[in-house]
């Protein structure tokens, strides 16, 4: 294995660079022009919120375009050579904006092309031209610190790994909160180095991994993320959503986007007091530990989640209801059970019968919205949010223990316990008049809800 400080590597590597360099700047002369970019910077604590940008040169992208001309120079052939064994390749490919998960399926040749590319940006990195004569000291001292970058690839440890994502629709007291170790929740102004294109607003979580392969570090980050975000959304009645973009690094290398595939918009605000941080730490590791799989209650829980990436509500209600029909109506939707049984576990015997009808309501919105017949407006959207706040409720009842998995014999048992009669009093009639739900449609005779409702309502 080779070392970067190895004479025949620096000495090639520093002559293919000087080639590049008249090559590149030769294109410049000859009428070619590096792309520019407008980014976004955000204002530092404490100064104007005005929006500031700036003009990026893409230096990167204008080597990649001439990288077949560049292939062709005689120091190329000598440099890929050395390259091929020169150990921590990978690592620097990883740490320089390479794809770790492409590294294992590009060859030992097209790696070593690569690394040669990266350094030519690294060297000449946000510049226009390529003229090394124009000002040697300069060029110089790039030269020197992309190799010494180089060389510490062959000392980072591939275990180095940081995952950093923005979090949306949650709000928490302190400057941060350290979940566990290798995860935390940060307010932006509490971190440095954030990378230039992490969103201004949201929070931001942060996992770092040690002592393993950078391919496995980024699969666990991703899990690690999605097992946070599930926890999140069971914790609080808040929509918390992962930005599409997280940004990956390898030791102190650069940062590089990567794509989640997380969806949806945030609702609401789930906030997390000072007081509520451990309660909240060790809810987290409840969830990632007590997490169902290959059950009712697992698919029932993937559902919840798909329900929380829609666009909105009335795009989640099916999926939360088919939720709920996996965990309470094994009989199938003739049954008619599911809005009973909903009733019964999520609220008083004098409530059940007005959950009931709301739930049989949600089912005849859902129908709508199938056929495209239902109009978007507050109460079908609060009745979408009903529904999936008591989905919520029950999974992380079953999760935590509070409640038997099955739950539809719980329910079935709390309602062949007699409902007590309630006489309304004056001021009940009277809040019930100025209810601004409409009113719910009425029960056929012989619906397995009629009976019921027909005990539990006041005559």
């Amino acid at each position: 294995m080779q070392t970067m400080r190895s004479r025949q590597l620096e000495t090639t590597l520093t002559e293919f660079v000087a080639q590049a360099a008249d090559r590149l700047q030769a294109e410049i002369d000859g009428g070619a022009e590096v792309g520019f970019e407008l980014s976004e910077k955000s204002a530092r604590r404490g100064e104007s919120a005005a929006r500031l940008y700036s003009y990026r040169a893409l230096t990167g992208a204008f080597i990649e375009e001439h990288a077949t001309k560049l292939a062709s120079l005689p120091a190329h052939a000598e440099a890929v050579s050395l390259l091929v064994d020169f150990d921590g390749l990978d690592r620097y490919l990883a740490a320089s904006g390479g794809a770790a998960a492409d590294l294992t399926r590009m060859k030992a040749y097209a790696r070593a092309d690569a690394a040669l590319r990266l350094l030519l940006g690294d060297v000449f990195d946000e510049q226009t031209d390529f003229d090394c004569r124009s000002d040697p000291p300069q060029h110089g001292e790039r030269l020197e610190a992309a190799l010494a970058r180089l060389e510490h690839s062959t000392h980072a440890s591939t275990s180095e790994v940081t995952l950093l994502a923005t979090l949306h629709g949650l709000t928490i007291a302190s400057e941060e909160i350290a979940l566990t170790r290798g995860l935390t929740i940060a307010q932006r102004d509490a971190l440095r180095g954030v990378p230039d294109g992490a969103p201004s607003d949201g929070l931001l979580v942060v996992f770092s991994a040690d002592d393993c392969d950078v391919d496995d570090a980024l699969a666990r980050g991703h899990e690690v993320l999605k097992d946070l975000l599930r926890a999140l959304r069971l914790f609080g009645d808040g929509r918390v959503t992962l930005g599409a973009l997280c940004w990956a690094r390898v030791g102190a290398g650069a940062w590089n986007p990567l794509a989640l595939g997380a969806g949806g918009r945030p609702y609401g605000m789930l906030v997390v007091s000072a007081e509520q941080e451990d309660e909240l730490r060790g809810f987290c590791n409840l969830v990632s530990r007590r997490a169902p799989h290959g059950n009712e209650l697992s698919w029932a829980l993937r559902r919840f989640e798909l329900g929380c990436e829609r666009g909105t509500g009335y795009e989640a209600l099916s999926d939360h209801l088919l939720a709920l029909r996996a965990l309470l109506e094994p009989e199938g939707p003739a049954s008619g059970l599911l809005a009973g049984r909903i009733a019964a576990l999520c609220a008083t015997p004098a409530d059940r019968a007005k959950l009931a009808k709301r739930m049989l309501k949600a089912q005849t919105l859902e129908r709508a919205a199938i056929a495209g017949t239902a109009d978007e407006h507050a109460a079908g959207l609060n009745l979408a949010r009903d529904v999936a706040d008591h989905l919520r409720a029950l999974l992380r009842d079953v999760i935590c223990g509070h409640l038997d998995p099955n739950l539809t014999a719980l329910a079935d048992e709390l309602l062949a316990t007699p409902a007590p009669v309630v006489e309304p009093t004056e001021d009940a009639v009277e809040e019930t008049g100025a209810s601004a739900d409409p009113e719910p449609a009425p029960i056929p005779a012989g619906h397995p809800l009629d009976q019921l409702t027909q005990s539990a309502l006041p005559v």
